[in-house]
């Protein structure tokens, strides 16, 4: 079952350029979700480096994406597109289930080999919107202080 949106994925050029827009521009905080925090989290299978921004005091995140190269999906993306919207992040409570249910709509899961914990769906199935679904989590202390 789709709980609700996790996260809003956006692609940037860097850590720098996005922060000066969601940090003091819009008001928001540096999420330590997943343990991130202003380093940000290495995510192997798309080679990117992610940060986690607080939306205000909901339990929505926006995920900034940072390439580290041209050749990942998202250096591709940046390439082609320049920073934006890359994706949206729903909570649900089993992945693999809700996965094989989106399958079974017709929907076309993006192969990102085994053990990512989350499973992502092209666009071109879901109204030209990257979707990602991802294990929900209880509601708690995502501040980064």
């Amino acid at each position: 079952m789709i709980r609700r949106i996790d996260h809003i994925g956006l692609v940037a050029a860097s850590w720098d350029d996005a922060r000066k827009i969601w940090l003091p521009r819009m008001g928001f905080s540096v999420s330590d979700w997943k343990g991130a925090g202003e380093k940000g989290s290495y995510f192997k299978p798309e080679r990117t480096l992610n940060y986690f921004i607080q939306v205000g005091e909901g339990e929505t995140v926006i995920e900034v994406i940072v390439p580290q190269d041209d050749k990942s999906g998202a250096g591709k993306f940046l390439a082609k597109r320049g920073p934006g919207l890359h994706h949206i992040g729903y909570a649900v409570d089993d992945v693999a289930e809700e996965a094989a249910r989106l399958r079974g709509e017709g929907l076309t899961q993006v192969d990102l080999g085994d053990h990512v914990g989350a499973a992502f769906f092209y666009p071109k199935d879901v109204q030209g919107v990257l979707t990602e679904l991802v294990p929900y989590q209880t509601p708690g202390a995502r501040i980064h202080s």
